[in-house]
C-alpha cells in the first residue's frame, strides 16, 4: 500500500473506529516499503496531532461532509493538508501522491475533489487558517472539554501545556547503573557521534539531541541503556527500594520502571511485576531478558490482589495507575481524540479502588509511591487527598517543599525541561 493511502486508512480507523495508533501503526508499516515507514509515522502522528485544525480547514472547502464509506477520503484530505501546512514535502509531490492515493482507497471519482480542495488550501492558506485560529481549541488542536479542564486546573499555564502537547517529543535514554555511570555513558555516546545532555532531576537520564535508532546506542542490545522519558525515570528513584525488600510494581507493563527498580537495586529480596494485560506482559519479560535481570511476572487485576498474591505484605509498592495519559499526548496524539470527558471520573474511581486494595497489601512502615502520566487533578492531587482523608494509617511523605497533605504530590508538566507530564505522590503506612 502506498504511504498516503496507508496514512488515510490509519487516521480513519483511529478517528472513526476508536482504535489506537500504537496498535495500528506496526501493522500498516508492514504494508509500505521500508524506506517509507518513517514518512508514514510522520504523516499519521502529524495528522492526529493537528486533527481538529486540519478538519476545520477541510470543512470550509467541502460542499458537503464525506460520511459513511467515504470517511477514508476525508481522512486522505487531512493527510494532504497536513503535508502542505506542516512538512517540507514539495507541494507538487504532496498533491500528486495524495490525489493518486484515491485509487488505492477505491475512490477514483473523488480525485478531482481532492485535487481541488488541496489547491484551494494552497491558494487561500492564510485566510483559512485565520478563521480556524479564532477558536483556541482549534488553533491548539485539542478537544474543547480538555481545553476547559486545563484552563480550570492551570489558569496561568494552560496554553503553554497545550503547545507542549503539540511538539515532537525528544528521545530520552536511561543509563543502566549496573554497567555505567551516566557521565561515562555520555562519553560513549559522544564517541559514537551522538550528542546528549543529562537531566537535572532524573539521575540516569540523558536527552539525545536528535532521535536515533536504538541499534545506534552503545551497548543497547546488552542492556546498557533503555529508552524511557526522564519523568518516568523518577519512579524508581523516588521509590528508593532497599536491599532485601519485597517490592511490588503494580500495572507494570511494558516494564521500563520494573527494569529501572532492579537496575538501581539489584539486591532486592524479590520484585513482583503485575499487569492485567497478558500481551503487554510479554514486553515486561522481553525488557527484563535484555537487561539480564529477573522478576516475578504475574497477570492479574491490581484492584483484586487476593486473586494473584497470597504471599507476605510488601515493603514497597509502586502503583503506576491506569490514567487518562494526558501528560504524554505529545507521544500519543490519538489520546486527544480517543479520550472522552466521562472517562476521567471512571478512571479516578478505578484508581481509588486499586489504591485501597493495594494498601492492605503494604506492611506497616512500608512505602507506596503513586504515579500517573496524567496532568488532571482528579487523578492526581485530588485522588491522593481523598485517600489520605479516608485512610487513618496513611502518612503523607513530601517530595518537595510545596508538597503538603492539602496539596499532595509532585506534578511535572509536559515540556518542562523536555520531560513528559507525570505525577508522583509518596505515602507510608503507620508502623
Amino acid at each position: 500500500m502506498k504511504t498516503r493511502a496507508a496514512a488515510a486508512q490509519l487516521l480513519h480507523q483511529v478517528i472513526n473506529q476508536g482504535q489506537s495508533v500504537s496498535t495500528l501503526l506496526p501493522r500498516f508499516q508492514q504494508e509500505v516499503a521500508a524506506k517509507d515507514r518513517a514518512l508514514l509515522q510522520e504523516l499519521c502522528f502529524g495528522s492526529l496531532r493537528w486533527y481538529s485544525r486540519l478538519d476545520a480547514i477541510a470543512k470550509q472547502l467541502l460542499e458537503k461532509p464525506l460520511k459513511g464509506k467515504y470517511q477514508p477520503v476525508h481522512a486522505l484530505l487531512l493527510v494532504g493538508i497536513y503535508q502542505l501546512l506542516y512538512t517540507r514535502i514539495p507541494a507538487h509531490a504532496a498533491l500528486a501522491e495524495t490525489v493518486n492515493a484515491c485509487k488505492l482507497l477505491k475512490a477514483e471519482p473523488f480525485r478531482g475533489m481532492v485535487n481541488g480542495v488541496l489547491r484551494n488550501v494552497q491558494r487561500r492558506q492564510d485566510e483559512l487558517i485565520a478563521r480556524v485560529d479564532a477558536l483556541p481549541q482549534l488553533r491548539l488542536a485539542h478537544p474543547n472539554w480538555l481545553v476547559k479542564r486545563l484552563q480550570q486546573a492551570y489558569p496561568e499555564r494552560w496554553e503553554q501545556i497545550l503547545e507542549a502537547n503539540n511538539q515532537h517529543p525528544p528521545m530520552w535514554i536511561r543509563v543502566n547503573a549496573r554497567h555505567h555511570d551516566r557521565s561515562h555513558y555520555l562519553s560513549l555516546l559522544l564517541q559514537a557521534g551522538l550528542e546528549a545532555e543529562p537531566d537535572a532531576l532524573a539521575e540516569a537520564a540523558l536527552r539525545l539531541a536528535r532521535p536515533v535508532d536504538v541499534t545506534s546506542l552503545p551497548g543497547f542490545e546488552l542492556g546498557h541503556c533503555s529508552v524511557q522519558d526522564a519523568a518516568a525515570q523518577m519512579a524508581a528513584q523516588l521509590l528508593e527500594a532497599a536491599p532485601g525488600e519485597l517490592v511490588l510494581d503494580a500495572c507494570a507493563a511494558p516494564g521500563g520502571k520494573t527494569a529501572h527498580i532492579l537496575e538501581r537495586q539489584p539486591e532486592l529480596g524479590q520484585l513482583v511485576a503485575v499487569d492485567l494485560d497478558a500481551e503487554r506482559l510479554q514486553r515486561v519479560r522481553q525488557n527484563l531478558e535484555r537487561i539480564d535481570l529477573a522478576a516475578t511476572v504475574l497477570q492479574g487485576d491490581a484492584a483484586r490482589p487476593e486473586d494473584w498474591w497470597q504471599g507476605p505484605q510488601f515493603d514497597r509498592i509502586l502503583l503506576d495507575a491506569p490514567c487518562s495519559a494526558t501528560g504524554v499526548i505529545r507521544r500519543h496524539p490519538d489520546i486527544k481524540w480517543l479520550r472522552r470527558p466521562e472517562d476521567i471520573a471512571q478512571l479516578a474511581a478505578l484508581q481509588g479502588r486499586i489504591l485501597d486494595a493495594l494498601w492492605a497489601r503494604l506492611k506497616p512502615g512500608g512505602t507506596l509511591l503513586y504515579a500517573t502520566c496524567s496532568i488532571l487533578p482528579d487523578e492526581n492531587g485530588e485522588q491522593i487527598r481523598a485517600f489520605l482523608q479516608r485512610t487513618p494509617d496513611a502518612l503523607h511523605r513530601p517530595l518537595h517543599e510545596h508538597d503538603s497533605p492539602a496539596q499532595p504530590g509532585w506534578q511535572l508538566l509536559p515540556g518542562e525541561a523536555g520531560r513528559d507530564g507525570f505525577y508522583y505522590a509518596k505515602l507510608s503506612k503507620k508502623a
